[in-house]
């Protein structure tokens, strides 16, 4: 090809994704709002706060908005915080739409203070606090996944000694979730360099270890491009401990279209592997008020749209 043919071939190239780029971007079209209310493809699940601007701040009326929009689960990692009485309005308002409540984080499940890798007793004694407490709290709203984050590194040990710490504390967890048929997820998670678990591999040689149904991985999108990258290859070789996905786009971690992921070949690729589980929508918002909320929706219309 000729260097002319190929700039003009380039140009106009980057021309069309420019202008799809901006259709992307605009508010919710009439086409679009013709199909907003039908269920996505695959199933992904706000929290609170996403539609605030439209439905409310009351959870419950946001909820029912959620659901008119197509959703079909939720994300609320604070639900433990919640009272007992607000817990069960949730889930009794899940049940009467036919939603799914997707993960929480068990309470102090593993922090920069609290963490397994040191097989410090007081450490495990309050994660498996946690699990107890969490058991209770998925009762009531229905909910099959807990995040667990086993906390940072202990790094005066060897790494093989904080990972057999991490599995043995992680084994007595998922005793405790077994008999509930919940199943704790773990995060590897990209906020600090100090974190323990931090890569899909690293994950999924724990999961194999732990040997529970109880015991899988949390497959977060956003913080593995920051980590790994490689993102459909990796899922693929650790599919079999995968249960759950989130997402956010990089960098920025908003919805996608914002950042640098292709959610959509990768929302494709989840569809033909026959997922079935909730995608979280783990991230902000780019802009705020009722427009940003149509822009939300839309990135998540087009990026389904495969």
């Amino acid at each position: 090809m000729r260097r002319t043919d190929f700039l003009k071939k380039s140009g106009l190239l980057l021309t069309s994704t420019f202008l799809s780029s901006k259709i992307i971007a605009k508010p919710i079209s009439n086409k679009m709002h013709d199909i907003k209310s039908q269920p996505f493809k695959l199933d992904y699940a706000p929290h609170q706060g996403m539609f605030s601007a439209t439905a409310g701040k009351n959870f419950l009326d946001e909820i029912q908005y959620m659901y008119d929009l197509g959703f079909r689960s939720i994300e609320d990692n604070g639900m433990p915080n919640r009272s007992t009485e607000e817990q069960k309005k949730i889930g009794d308002l899940l049940a009467k739409l036919g939603m799914r409540m997707g993960v929480f984080v068990v309470p102090k499940g593993g922090n920069g203070q609290n963490t397994l890798a040191a097989n410090k007793q007081e450490h495990i004694d309050i994660f498996l606090k946690g699990c107890r407490q969490s058991v209770e709290v998925a009762k009531r709203v229905n909910a099959k996944w807990v995040t667990v984050v086993p906390g940072d590194y202990a790094r005066h040990l060897p790494i093989g000694v904080q990972t057999a710490n991490v599995i043995d504390a992680l084994k007595r967890g998922a005793e405790i979730f077994e008999p509930h048929g919940i199943t704790m997820v773990l995060e590897p998670l990209s906020d600090t360099p100090d974190l323990f678990l931090r890569y899909t591999d690293q994950t999924y040689e724990i999961c194999k270890a732990v040997d529970s149904p109880s015991c899988k991985i949390l497959y977060d999108a956003y913080h593995q491009q920051k980590n790994e990258g490689n993102l459909i290859s990796l899922m693929d070789q650790c599919w079999s401990e995968i249960a759950y996905i989130q997402v956010g786009d990089n960098p920025g971690r908003k919805e996608p279209y914002t950042g640098e992921i292709n959610y959509k070949n990768v929302f494709k690729w989840l569809h033909k592997k026959g997922y079935k589980g909730i995608i979280g929508m783990e991230h902000g918002v780019s802009q705020s008020g009722k427009a940003g909320e149509e822009i939300l929706v839309s990135a998540y219309r087009e990026a389904d749209n495969f």
